[in-house]
């Protein structure tokens, strides 16, 4: 019969919480690489993120017309929707979050 390993500490539940929160902070350190790695692509989730931010406030600016405002191009529509564009990207710029924290 096989004896089980002791280690030579007992799980606790801060321990259990300090795992959790290591392995977010790995998780959010892997995502910042993979955008900063592609900044295409950080690009396209910045725009994607804006639009449905305000899509469900109301805003009835299509995808393709929030990108062509966040790419300096005119764009019909509502003067308060392409205001309201151009305000989120302008916060998102001045927001840059650390990858960790």
């Amino acid at each position: 019969m096989k004896e089980f390993y002791q280690p030579p500490f007992t799980m606790t539940e801060e321990i259990t919480g300090l795992v959790i929160e290591i392995g977010e902070l790995v998780g959010a350190v892997k995502v910042y690489e993979t955008l900063r790695a592609n900044p295409m692509l950080r690009r396209a989730n910045r725009i994607k993120t804006i639009y449905s931010s305000l899509a469900i406030e109301q805003n009835t600016l299509t995808l393709e017309q929030v990108s062509d405002i966040i790419e300096g191009k005119r764009v019909l529509g509502p003067q308060e929707d392409i205001c309201e564009v151009k305000n989120a990207y302008e916060a998102y710029e001045k927001f840059r979050p650390s990858p960790i924290g």
